[in-house]
């Protein structure tokens, strides 16, 4: 699974496409981690490109937000979120755990 990180003043803007699940959830849960050792606790997550996330993705991304929101103000946004995901989301009862934004521009903008 390839990663994409874009730097912007605000925040990293952390992007890739496929499948997340119990097989590449590690994967994600690194490259979420090298942005967050690198001082960076304002993510955007790009899941424009995502088309499946599994319980295993779900916990790596519940686990990046409790640790950037240890850093004061730190925070883990999803934008692009299709409607399947967006779905189990809310069936989980997880729907106001993260921001969901429709497009990058307002997740960056969120910061």
């Amino acid at each position: 699974m390839d990663f994409t990180t874009i730097t912007h003043k605000r925040c990293e803007v952390l992007k890739t496409k496929g499948r997340i699940d119990g097989s590449t959830a590690p994967e994600l849960e690194k490259a979420m981690l090298a942005i967050m050792n690198s001082g960076k606790h304002h993510i955007v997550f790009d899941m424009s490109e995502v088309s499946f996330l599994s319980s295993a993705g779900w916990w790596v991304l519940i686990g990046t937000q409790k640790e950037c929101k240890k850093h004061g103000h730190g925070e883990l946004v999803l934008a692009c979120v299709n409607q399947g995901i967006q779905d189990s989301l809310k069936l989980v009862g997880m729907e106001t755990y993260f921001k969901l934004f429709n497009d990058i521009t307002t997740a960056v903008g969120s910061f």
